[in-house]
């Protein structure tokens, strides 16, 4: 289910999703200059380490990797990213969308237990 066009669809989503809220709560919780740094800097650096560490031949992705990058560690990077998306939310008060936010994350991993394994075993 994990290579399923919809559910790759909520995963677009979800990326794109965390995303724009960490812009946004860059923007909203800092002032000055280091609001335009982190409103701009932290959407950036999400977005290359997303791009750039991957696990080779990777079903859910092109299947290609800038830094190959054993699946346990891909893993990480991605609860990471989207359990930031979620904290995000929550930092700018937008609770209930932290929580929704949440709630379909790990429903789009629920839906993708063969990817979760196939990454577990992955070198």
């Amino acid at each position: 289910m994990g290579k399923h066009p919809l559910n790759l669809a909520l995963r677009f989503l979800l990326e794109i999703t965390t995303l724009i809220v960490t812009g946004y709560w860059g923007f909203h919780l800092y002032s000055g200059f280091l609001k335009y740094l982190i409103g701009i800097g932290s959407p950036l650096l999400l977005g290359i380490i997303w791009g750039v560490f991957a696990v080779p031949n990777d079903p859910s992705r092109s299947g290609k990797t800038v830094v190959n990058t054993p699946g346990i560690i891909r893993l990480i990077i991605e609860l990471a990213f989207f359990g930031f998306g979620a904290y995000a939310f929550y930092q700018v008060n937008m609770v209930t969308y932290s929580y929704i936010f949440a709630s379909v994350t790990l429903l789009h991993y629920l839906l993708s237990m063969d990817r979760i394994k196939w990454l577990l075993t992955s070198g």
